[in-house]
């Protein structure tokens, strides 16, 4: 199995062999991840124009889960994602095409997209090569959007469900690096950034709750582990479950919208 842990606190998210991390638990994320809200989606598409004549470049798609919503609005959407195993979870939607390419190397044409996102993955790809590569397809009219959904420690469930993950993963890094914005604030290719924040709620019961938890690829999935999960799980629903045995994940949804700049 793939190493996931014990990395050293300054080594780059992306240098952390991230085409392979998801492959062991591709069907609980397709299952078990976060969706994005409406008004995020609402975000990324803003003056864009008719989404009917919009091609999207969704970059780290993963199972598809926001290629979807975005096809779901009437993108076109290339779904771009190296991982066999999560392209082989996704469902299936007639506007998304998956390619099995990465994101420093799409092999899509040059100014051929409207818009190029990044949900939950930027932070996994190297900045200084995807960067210039999201501005090469891109049309001058175009928008990149990172997306992120990140847990809201202000909720009690949400923080006790946070810190149980921290101790699993030995406080793998990405648990506090997943936002990783920074690097298009400090590149030449975008500008004009806007950032937006929304409120998102995941309702879940315990056996969704373990698959959410199994879907966060820097968790082991060895057998001791494991059962610690589920048993700090267990608990966490016994507290915190209402009539109908759920309990609610606290998300606040980071959006970030850049327009490419002319001379990159």
């Amino acid at each position: 199995m793939t190493q996931l842990i014990n990395h050293p606190d300054d080594t780059p998210l992306y240098a952390m062999q991230p085409l392979q991390r998801f492959s062991d638990r591709a069907t609980d994320y397709a299952n078990h991840r976060p969706r994005y809200p409406a008004t995020a989606i609402a975000a990324v598409l803003a003056g864009l124009g008719d989404p009917n004549q919009l091609m999207a470049a969704d970059i780290g798609a993963g199972t598809g889960i926001a290629s979807r919503l975005l096809a779901e609005q009437g993108l076109r959407v290339w779904a771009i994602e190296p991982n066999a195993a999560m392209r082989g979870a996704a469902a299936f939607h007639p506007h998304v095409t998956f390619q099995a390419v990465s994101a420093e190397q799409t092999q899509l044409p040059i100014a051929s997209v409207d818009l190029v996102t990044c949900f939950q993955a930027f932070h996994w790809f190297d900045p200084a090569v995807c960067l210039p590569e999201f501005h090469r397809i891109l049309k001058p009219s175009g928008r990149l959007a990172l997306v992120w959904n990140s847990r809201d420690r202000q909720d009690p469930l949400t923080q006790e469900y946070t810190q149980l993950v921290q101790q699993l993963s030995n406080h793998h890094p990405a648990e506090s690096r997943m936002v990783a914005a920074q690097p298009l604030f400090a590149s030449p290719y975008f500008g004009n950034i806007l950032q937006h924040e929304f409120s998102y709620q995941q309702s879940l019961n315990l056996e969704s709750l373990i698959g959410r938890a199994q879907s966060t690829s820097y968790l082991p999935k060895d057998d001791d582990t494991t059962q610690r999960l589920v048993s700090g799980l267990k608990a966490l629903c016994d507290r915190w479950a209402d009539d109908q045995g759920q309990v609610h994940l606290v998300y606040t949804t980071q959006v970030f919208l850049a327009h490419p700049n002319e001379a990159g």
